[in-house]
């Protein structure tokens, strides 16, 4: 449930009161927290809480005289399990940006998910659960599911009854672009990305690229990379969606760092409430002993529209150099997996919409 509040008794402490007599302010939130079984194969085995994405967020949209419309986001992370326990005074952590739309489309800037990490979403069935996808697929040093700071991103009307383009470039991490030595500006720390999405009737697909720069936001391979991804699903009935995957990272240089990610998906309504879902993703990398292999399986039962419960098994199936597992994204009950080891997570989740 999403409360949109009267402008006027907010004015005072969000926007100013001018503004806010024509804005529509809405406050919204993610109340998602599980109780999580962990086996990294190896010494850990143990039993604990988590809080998964959680958030708060605010959001405005108000009518300009010339027909366009201006719109923004503030979203913070929340920890419903621990509290702020890192003394971190940061409001803005999530997606938080400020733009303007039209018939031309939609231009906004600030920090959010990258077209790249968006384009996951027709298979994103565990998405922040025990099982999520971006344990095989944002890992190493090929982390394209990523929020990119000062970011410029454009997404076209949708055309052709269902495509949408989206274009996004990150200019540099921080406040400022770093100098090299010689007093000149950086120039290897730029972010692009490019996506292509399709959804009408049963198909929803997407195609993206990325390509970072050196020493680009979040770059950690010291070298220039980039990735190329696919997702498409198929609802063959109201029940069945099916669901397929392909990612092709590369990092410049290092060919032993590439890898290739795929896999397919499938989610079933038993009842209008009660959902199944499974998934099985490779990841193959270019480097001996390096493989890891993702299966999950869970139920959901909607207790109403707002509020979720769900029950997820799942488990990451290790090379002997590698040390991955199924629960290391958006959670913060989070430990190392071990080298050469399966890891299992069973997780007992609520989630609740506001």
């Amino acid at each position: 449930m999403k409360k949109t509040l009267c402008a006027l008794a907010v004015g005072a402490t969000l926007i100013t009161p001018a503004i806010a007599m024509a804005a529509d302010v809405k406050i919204y939130g993610r109340a998602h927290v599980s109780l999580d079984y962990l086996d990294d194969g190896k010494d850990y085995n143990e039993v604990g809480l988590s809080s998964n994405s959680s958030r708060l967020g605010f959001k405005a949209e108000q009518k300009l005289e010339n027909g366009m419309t201006v719109f923004g986001q503030i979203e913070q992370q929340i920890n419903f399990t621990s509290g702020n326990t890192d003394g971190g005074t940061e409001f803005s952590t999530r997606d938080t940006f400020v733009g303007l739309k039209g018939n031309f489309g939609q231009v906004k800037v600030g920090r959010f998910d990258t077209p790249f990490k968006a384009a996951r979403s027709p298979v994103n069935y565990f998405g922040d659960q025990v099982g999520d996808l971006r344990n095989v697929t944002r890992v190493s040093d090929q982390r394209f599911d990523e929020r990119n700071e000062n970011t410029i991103e454009y997404k076209s009307p949708k055309f052709g009854n269902g495509f949408n383009v989206a274009a996004a470039l990150s200019l540099h991490s921080g406040t400022t672009i770093d100098k090299q030595e010689n007093g000149q500006a950086e120039k290897d720390n730029k972010a692009y990305d490019l996506a292509l999405t399709y959804k009408e009737g049963p198909i929803d697909f997407a195609i993206a690229y990325a390509m970072y720069e050196e020493n680009a936001t979040n770059a950690r391979a010291s070298s220039d990379r980039d990735a190329l991804r696919i997702a498409g699903a198929y609802k063959l009935t109201d029940s069945l969606n099916l669901g397929a995957f392909y990612q092709m990272a590369k990092v410049d240089g290092q060919d032993n760092r590439d890898s290739d990610v795929y896999g397919v998906a499938a989610d079933y309504k038993l009842t209008p409430k009660t959902t199944v879902r499974g998934q099985v993703f490779q990841r193959s990398v270019d480097a001996d002993e390096r493989d890891s292999t993702l299966l999950a399986l869970g139920v959901e039962h909607r207790l109403d529209k707002a509020v979720r419960v769900y029950a997820n098994l799942a488990t990451v199936l290790n090379d002997e150099n590698v040390n991955l597992n199924p629960w290391s994204q958006a959670r913060t009950n989070n430990v190392a997996g071990a080298n050469g080891e399966n890891s299992t997570g069973l997780s007992l989740g609520f989630r609740y919409d506001f």
